[in-house]
């Protein structure tokens, strides 16, 4: 069968198909490539994307032959999901696959802004000592605040206590005997405003919906510490951009680092780029070789399941 592949995918994955008799046309452009899509999508009985191709009515309406669509990724906010459900088209995202990448991301977050050893670096190479200046602090006795508590929480929240921090969360879907509370020993909180509160980190990790759209905004950063910092590897549009930047250089709180951005990539000269608390990287949190591996190899076979008239477990409709 025919599969098209839309994004970035790593070339194990591609091969996968191939080696099982399928037809891969891949083109890592396409997704920015819309009325090119749209041509090409009626002859594809599958279609794997990642977050920058947006699977709305007219593409599927479009994408007449398709009996599947395989997303590299968990986010889900650029696939309408009723849309496909209409039309009896499973979607399949990488459940878990990149989990460890991105609750590392979050610990490297953490420690850089404890031990800024690039900007140490950087100093000495000026010629510089400045070991007082450079002194930091350790994560050991600090609050780390995670909002949201699935998969990629559990596993930050496993890595924080490594480094004997104190692990709190906000998730009203969370019950009292699920197993991050039970056996990862994190304090679960009755609303956001309290783990902004006891927090020195507050770490993202929920989907982007009306409801968590600019959750963390110009109300509730005054009741962060000033020495506190956000981290959002989830999705871009749950912090308030600008409200960030306006609490960083007022020194509300002392910094943030974002993966993800509303308008990607960074817009040049825009407030963010400016800001030089606020640390960005380009949506790589979950994009190390390993994920990147099991992403693909994830999809491939789910979606091979699917066109094999089985049926997916990681299917969402």
């Amino acid at each position: 069968m025919k599969i098209l592949v839309t994004e970035l995918m790593w070339d194990d994955g591609i091969e996968e198909l191939k080696r099982n008799g399928h037809s891969v046309d891949y083109d890592m452009e396409l997704g920015r490539k819309r009325s090119e899509l749209l041509q090409m999508v009626p002859s594809y009985d599958a279609l794997i994307v990642r977050n920058e191709t947006k699977v709305d009515p007219e593409l599927l309406d479009a994408a007449k032959n398709t009996k599947v669509i395989g997303r590299l990724g968990v986010g889900l906010d650029n696939i309408d999901l009723e849309a496909a459900k209409a039309r009896n088209i499973p979607v399949i995202p990488a459940v878990h696959a990149n989990a460890t990448s991105v609750a590392e991301y979050v610990m490297a977050s953490m420690l850089d802004a404890s031990r800024p050893l690039a900007e140490a670096d950087a100093d000495v190479r000026k010629g510089n000592w400045n070991r007082k200046y450079f002194t930091g602090s350790e994560l050991n006795g600090r609050t780390l605040g995670l909002v949201g508590l699935g998969e990629i929480g559990h596993r930050v929240a496993k890595r924080a206590n490594a480094f004997g921090m104190e692990v709190i969360g906000y998730d009203p879907f969370v019950r009292p005997f699920d197993h991050i509370l039970m056996e990862t020993g994190v304090r679960s909180v009755n609303t956001l405003d309290e783990l902004l509160t006891e927090s020195d980190f507050v770490s993202v990790h929920v989907p982007l919906t009306n409801a968590t759209r600019h959750m963390i905004n110009k109300e509730n950063f005054p009741l962060m510490k000033s020495h506190a910092y956000v981290i959002n590897s989830a999705r871009g549009g749950i912090v308030h951009e600008q409200d960030l930047v306006d609490a960083v250089q007022s020194g509300r709180i002392a910094g943030a680092y974002l993966d993800v951005l509303e308008t990607e990539p960074v817009q040049k000269g825009g407030a963010l780029s400016k800001v030089e608390a606020i640390r960005l990287s380009p949506h790589i949190a979950g994009l190390t070789v390993e994920a990147q591996s099991r992403t693909a190899m994830l999809i491939a076979g789910e979606v091979m399941k699917v066109l094999n008239g089985g049926k997916s477990l990681c299917a969402v409709v």
